[in-house]
């Protein structure tokens, strides 16, 4: 038997430490440990797809949370299932410890594990759904103020016309324009279409 843990975020610049640190409370081997930074929508994941195939009949895998399994409520459910009756794993989830198959595996047990798994893969794609959600709101309201959403429109520099017109008379590289614009090629192209479109 060995134990393994699976941590996951949904962006890069989230911090994963509170999971880490719950794999070190039940001494988890670093090594052992896989992580992914992504969405939980879907089980495409590269180190998810690489614990899966370590995985044995009679190892553990250690999660922090449901959700961080995924957030598809009947992903999870099969997902759940492959691993632990198709693969044999032993599923512990260290906040709802009515998951932690190890301790019951008689038929009232499965029966409990079961139901608490549908009720919380529920929770965690509602809890997705509703995010969605309330980014499609602030983003419409957003817009209704005004406000710019994306990356900032990188600024032309005051020389811009200058070297618009010596790179229309093929004087310099429409690279070379870009680089004294300090923008990148594509949007120096993009304004010299859009500006002589204006015109």
């Amino acid at each position: 038997m060995k134990k393994y843990g699976y941590i996951r975020v949904s962006s890069l610049d989230q911090n994963e430490a509170r999971q880490r640190e719950s794999m070190r409370a039940q001494k988890v081997p670093q090594s052992r440990v896989f992580i992914d930074k992504q969405s939980g929508k879907d089980f495409e994941r590269v180190q998810y797809r690489r614990l899966v195939r370590r995985l044995e009949r009679g190892d553990v895998l250690v999660l922090h949370s449901i959700d961080r399994l995924g957030r598809n409520y009947r992903e999870i459910q099969e997902q759940w299932r492959y691993l632990t009756r198709e693969k044999g794993v032993d599923i512990l989830v260290l906040d709802m410890p009515l998951l932690d198959i190890r301790a019951s595996k008689d038929l009232m047990g499965t029966f409990i594990a079961d139901l608490v798994l549908q009720l919380l893969s529920f929770i965690a794609e509602n809890e997705r759904a509703n995010i969605r959600k309330r980014q499609a709101e602030g983003i419409a309201a957003a817009r209704a103020r005004g406000v710019h959403l994306g990356r900032p429109k990188p600024e032309l520099t005051d020389n811009f016309l200058h070297l618009l017109h010596h790179w229309n008379m093929g004087e310099i590289t429409a690279l070379d324009a870009a680089y004294r614009c300090n923008v990148p090629l594509s949007t120096f192209l993009y304004r010299a279409r859009k500006y002589t479109a204006e015109r």
